[in-house]
């Protein structure tokens, strides 16, 4: 029997390579299945503003788009949210297989979600491909699922126009995306598609070989089922198992048994039952048999985060773990050995494996084990899972949270001798699998990445990374152990340096301002840069960018002013003795604010405090969607007072525009008062933090190179600073409206009196003190009435409480 064969709408028209490259736009993606995945990919289409479609079948009940509705509004609930902005969600439009399948034929990208059946995916398919436009990509989302297998029945032009592109949940925030072709996928198709995953929705794009679950769920499945044998070989209980290998491996927090509960222990049994079913002459067969521990679980119901137990489980405030041998839930908390936590903090990656290796200590055997586990695996399955060593390492760091790759790892322990303990243990018979290590690992080599590129087993050569246009807007790629690649922390030309900042530039005219302070905290240090940067940028160059070369890799824009500095100064003279340093943040956020030349601030991760008002006082922010900021001083018992304050007052008059003030300011003082912290740099835009014409970044790696673009466009279109006017501000009346409200939430028991003062002193800043209503004030006014109630507060034991707590234990205290 043969299937019938699907035809596309039309066929594509003969339109030159590099025009096709060139002018390919998704104006319209279109996600077929609204379940959790499908629902969080539409709603990162709305994230990177890309209008989207999600369909799903007529529901049997109520209105017929009812299922792609409840989709939606569940996206306003999960946690991490996948909207950057739940108030977008109403941007999804919502569709059904009966009466919208027109509408396809507008849409650019198509994504198929639905669930993980073969025969399901291709009754959807034959539903819809008439209405596929003839330039559209078609896509799936499967997780392992055979790309070429999917396609059968498509006529040859369809074909060419269909890969897999496989997001990891949850798909806002895994950089990773798979990207799997088949021998029939156009080459341009794959590049448009890559340039517009890695751009617009800010993904780090991995292309996969059509091999059973990709290369992420394929070697990670096999780490953790390796991870469990071996864990069960040495008696270590799941607690201890997570321990040893969470964040102490550089891996994600939750380790390994953890993170199989949060990913749902059914779902990981699915992967693992596509390894049994598809990879059966695997030399690591014996390996993807469903541990029994796994199989007890799931079969009582215990699948994990979503049903309350899995391996953990959670009664009142105790976390009790699975014991296989009781086949019942004990007391948790068991942790990793002294000698092994040392082993584990050495530097050196070459002592640190030689020390588990040679070690007698069960856990540090442990460790060694699932390293070498790793590493045969890897070894053997190169050639026949990814094009290049390079692959593997990314789709690790990307899709499962490691700080390293595998193959980085073995690199930076020493190639040769790793090599030869693992054939040792192969030898020995303690290996997970008697296949021999193949011969390219035993050439003589130090390891598989080089500055010329990646090791690729299948090709026996080495493969320089992509050299697609839309990588030039990365000024430094991810690095990768090995490779040489240029680094932010040591590139281009160095103007200053000291153990605060470092400015440099590229020959570009655009001046870099790079922190290095721990959470690139605001000391002295950096106050004293901040000054000698906006000088140097004025002098000899269009523009300043402010930006860290952590960026892209988790990176705080900063943490705010950096208390701890501030502690010999204040015990010596008390609150008075900070003043001084207080106004010397204060006249650099001025300077930058005013400076001649355009200052753009490169926002990525946490601007809190200090951070957040460095930030407010350039010309332009350019931020990544993954930006978390928000003037929180009240935490530790202080109000604003870099100039945070004076900019809630300053924009708010801005907002109104001559009409009731207050009204725009309720929203800033709130925002200050409560310590908000946007959850995205979407948010931190309705919340004024960011303004409508800041511009938003979906791939941290493209941070700079837009921030340098922003910068010298200004320069280039004529840019001047803006000149200082006066601000109508709110005065006694707003004041005395703002702290009716306060006395209320006070006597009603939801704020503490020192709450209450804190908020107080917040609303006297932003009202421009004991004035009339619409006084016009100038901007050093409020700067003075944010110190002098700094510096009162620091004198507050209340606040001295506050301070200390959080030193002491990174945590707010409430009094």
């Amino acid at each position: 029997m043969h299937r019938k064969r699907l035809n596309s709408a039309t066929k594509a028209p003969n339109v030159k390579k590099a025009k096709l490259m060139s002018n390919f736009i998704v104006k319209k993606v279109a996600v077929l299945g609204a379940g959790v995945m499908g629902a969080q990919i539409a709603a990162h289409c709305v994230n990177a503003r890309v209008p989207v479609i999600l369909f799903d079948l007529p529901a049997k009940d109520g209105p017929k788009n009812g299922i792609g509705l409840r989709a939606i509004e569940n996206l306003k609930k999960l946690s991490p949210a996948p909207l950057g902005n739940k108030d977008h969600a109403s941007m999804i439009e919502v569709a059904n297989y009966e009466d919208n399948l027109e509408l396809l034929k507008g849409c650019d990208l198509i994504i198929e979600a639905i669930a993980e059946r073969m025969d399901w995916k291709h009754d959807l398919y034959a539903k819809v491909a008439p209405y596929i436009a003839p330039n559209a990509i078609f896509a799936s989302n499967t997780s392992g699922l055979s790309i070429s297998a999917l396609s059968e029945g498509f006529d040859g032009d369809l074909k060419s126009r269909f890969c897999g592109v496989h997001f990891f949940n949850p798909p806002r925030y895994m950089h990773l995306a798979e990207l799997i072709p088949t021998a029939a996928t156009k080459p341009e198709i794959l590049d448009q598609l890559e340039t517009f995953l890695a751009s617009t929705l800010g993904k780090g794009v991995v292309r996969a070989i059509d091999t059973p679950n990709f290369i992420a769920n394929r070697v990670g499945i096999f780490g953790m089922l390796a991870t469990i044998h071996e864990a069960e070989k040495f008696g270590l209980s799941v607690d201890v198992v997570d321990d040893l290998t969470g964040a102490k491996l550089g891996r994600a927090k939750s380790g390994t048994f953890r993170t199989a509960d949060v990913v749902g222990l059914d779902t990981m049994g699915h992967v693992i039952k596509t390894m049994q079913d598809t990879l059966p002459d695997d030399p690591f067969a014996a390996v993807y048999k469903t541990p029994a521990i796994l199989g007890t679980l799931v079969t009582a119901g215990a699948l994990g985060q979503k049903t309350g137990a899995g391996f953990y489980k959670k009664v009142g405030k105790d976390i009790l773990r699975y014991d296989a041998a009781k086949n019942d839930y004990v007391p948790g908390g068991g942790k990793t050995d002294d000698l092994v936590a040392r082993i584990l903090k050495e530097k050196d990656p070459a002592k640190r494996m030689k020390a588990l290796h040679d070690s007698t200590n069960p856990q540090a055997q442990f460790l060694w084990s699932i390293f070498r586990d790793a590493f045969h695996y890897i070894a053997v399955h190169l050639g026949s899972i990814a094009d290049n060593a390079r692959d593997v390492d990314f789709a690790l760091r990307w899709g499962f949270g490691w700080s390293t790759g595998p193959f980085e790892n073995w690199q930076a322990a020493g190639w040769q001798q790793v090599a030869t303990w693992v054939k040792e243990d192969i030898d020995a018979g303690k290996a997970l699998s008697n296949a021999p290590l193949p011969a390219w690992v035993f050439d003589g080599r130090t390891g598989v990445h080089t500055p010329e590129g990646s090791w690729s087993a299948a090709r026996q050569t080495y493969v320089p990374r992509s050299t697609l246009p839309v990588y030039d807007r990365q000024a430094f790629r991810a690095t990768l152990n090995g490779a040489g690649n240029a680094d932010g922390r040591t590139s281009g030309t160095t103007v200053f340096e000291d153990e605060s900042v470092r400015l440099w530039h590229s020959g570009d005219g655009v001046l870099v301002l790079s922190l290095k302070t721990k959470l690139h905290v605001i000391g002295p240090g950096v106050i004293a840069g901040l000054s000698k940067a906006i000088a140097e940028a004025e002098a000899n160059y269009k523009g300043l960018v402010i930006w860290s070369a952590d960026a892209a890799e988790g990176g705080a824009f900063s943490a705010g002013a950096d208390l701890q500095s501030m502690l010999p100064l204040f015990m010596s003279g008390g609150g008075k003795a900070i003043g001084p340093e207080v106004a010397k943040l204060q006249q650099a956020h001025q300077n930058l604010k005013y400076a001649s030349v355009p200052v753009v601030a490169a926002v990525s991760g946490l601007a809190l405090g200090g951070g957040a008002e460095l930030m407010m006082h350039a010309a332009r922010r350019v931020a990544a969607l993954e930006s978390y900021i928000g003037l929180v001083e009240v935490g530790v018992g202080l109000i604003p007072a870099g100039g945070g304050l004076k900019e809630a007052a300053v924009r708010a008059a801005a907002d109104a525009k001559g009409t009731d003030l207050l009204q725009f300011l309720k929203n800033y003082f709130t925002n200050a008062a409560t310590a908000a912290v946007s959850k995205s740099a979407l948010e931190a835009q309705k919340m004024g933090y960011l303004s409508a014409s800041d511009v938003i970044v979906f791939n941290a790696y493209e941070l700079l190179h837009v921030a340098k673009s922003q910068a010298l466009a200004m320069a280039d279109a004529g840019y001047r600073a803006p000149l200082k006017s006066l601000v109508p501000v709110a005065g006694r009346y707003g004041l005395a409206t703002i702290k009716a409200q306060l006395v209320n939430m006070r006597d009603g028991g939801f704020i503490s009196a020192h709450d209450f003062k804190l908020g107080v002193m917040i609303a006297e800043v932003v009202c421009g003190g004991d004035v009339d209503p619409n006084s016009m004030v100038d901007e050093q006014w409020l700067l003075d009435l944010e110190r002098k109630a700094f510096v009162e507060l620091l004198d507050n034991p209340k606040t001295q409480e506050r301070i200390m707590g959080m030193m002491q234990t990174g945590k707010p205290v409430r009094n």
